[in-house]
């Protein structure tokens, strides 16, 4: 019987240890995240920083006795997911991703470019110029209507020299795919792009030593962090044309609905939608990036931690049709299939998310390479289909890049 349980914050106790704060790292007061809890002090500080559920290890503490264990509450929530995900989704592509590649690697360099320089200006106290980042939201957009697979694919790449541009470009990038996706007109879908590109403009303002730590923060560093959505406003207010959607995402992408975001602790009521389908994807980026402090999550565990944390701190409608657009294996993740033969995610399928096309390339059962081939798992055996996706498996395990299998 697993030792690890979920329990809500309200029920801990002195004398518990705690396993995981089951929330985005960024958003908890604490320097680390598994600890004995000594002293009723930091219970309250748990429940002052807006956390509603925790996990704790009832090998190393007190326990709960009715309390449910990881597993049941992971697989409680995979079924929920594969139901999400068996709702028919069309989200048509005019080119596969192979045929998307060149175009996206270039808008990727080029958008981190524009980032960096946005950046730079804001350090030097000028205004974003807005007449270089509208054309880089189009291609950006035009990117995504081909097929949005590519781009984001390579965006999962980054390394910590230009992690804080890259994340920019994936917030962008996402949040075009997500307003396209749940159908928002192109003017919405641009502003929120330009939203999404800009939201971390205050950051320009946070040392890199802070920004860069390999640790978890002090206290004083996580406030010197918290204020750069108020930052990143102010050099937008200085920005000509500037509309009131790229402004509100900027100020507002760390609020969560049940009120405990900053800067403002704005409730779900007072945040546009737009704002939480920013910070829906901002989490999610940050929490499948590998940075210095922690590795990042596979794609299909991150949406689990949204559906998740969408209880209190996300519109659970929003993260479902998140879900439903992105797939929950997107495009880069590496899959176990029925057979036993492992293949990445190269195209989701129109009509389905849980049969998408899977390149394979490797059998886990003689654990080497096969040739590779093109699976459609959409189709019926003998039509180029025939298998189905058990799980997804981490690539370091199998010690397997499945990026260089889609051309990377």
């Amino acid at each position: 019987m697993s030792a690890i349980k979920k329990i809500s914050a309200q029920q801990l106790r002195v004398g518990m240890f705690l396993h995981d704060l089951d929330c985005g790292w960024m958003e908890h007061p604490f320097l680390r995240n598994k600890f004995m809890l000594d002293s009723e002090a930091q219970i309250e500080k748990i429940v002052a920083a807006g956390i509603h559920d925790v996990y704790i290890d009832t090998a190393r503490g007190l326990d709960v006795q009715d309390a449910p264990t990881a597993e049941e509450v992971k697989a409680s929530i995979e079924r929920e997911m594969i139901e999400v995900a068996s709702q028919k989704i069309v989200v048509p592509l005019k080119v596969d991703v192979a045929a998307e590649l060149a175009r996206a690697k270039q808008i990727k360099n080029q958008a981190s470019a524009l980032v960096r320089n946005v950046m730079h200006d804001a350090r030097l106290g000028k205004a974003v110029e807005l007449e270089a980042v509208e054309p880089m939201v189009q291609d950006i957009t035009e990117s995504v209507l081909r097929n949005g697979g590519a781009l984001l694919t390579l965006l999962r790449i980054k390394n910590k020299d230009d992690y804080t541009f890259l994340h920019s470009v994936s917030v962008g990038t996402l949040l075009i795919a997500f307003c396209r996706g749940v159908g928002l007109d192109s003017e919405l879908t641009h502003q929120a792009g330009l939203g999404g590109l800009l939201h971390d403009t205050g950051k320009a303002f946070v040392p890199d030593e802070v920004l860069n730590k390999p640790g978890r923060l002090t206290d004083e560093e996580f406030e010197l962090i918290k204020r750069h959505p108020k930052d990143g406003w102010d050099v937008l207010l200085k920005t000509p044309e500037i509309g009131e959607i790229p402004l509100d995402i900027t100020l507002h992408h760390h609020e969560r609905i049940d009120g405990s975001g900053y800067p403002d602790k704005l409730p779900g009521a007072q945040i546009a939608t737009t704002t939480k389908m920013a910070a829906i994807v901002d989490v999610y980026d940050a929490i499948t990036a590998d940075r210095c402090y922690h590795k990042g999550m596979s794609a299909t565990d991150a949406l689990r931690k949204l559906y998740e944390w969408s209880k209190f701190h996300f519109e659970p409608s929003l993260v479902q049709a998140f879900m439903k657009i992105i797939g929950i294996y997107p495009v880069g993740t590496l899959v176990r299939l029925e057979s036993g033969k492992l293949g990445v995610v190269t195209e989701q399928n129109e009509h389905s998310l849980l049969t998408p096309v899977v390149k394979v390339f490797f059998s886990a059962k003689s654990n080497g390479y096969i040739e590779p081939y093109l699976l459609d798992l959409s189709r019926p055996l003998g039509s180029g289909g025939g298998d189905r996706i058990t799980g997804h498996e981490d690539p370091q395990k199998w010690k397997i890049d499945p990026m260089r299998f889609l051309g990377l």
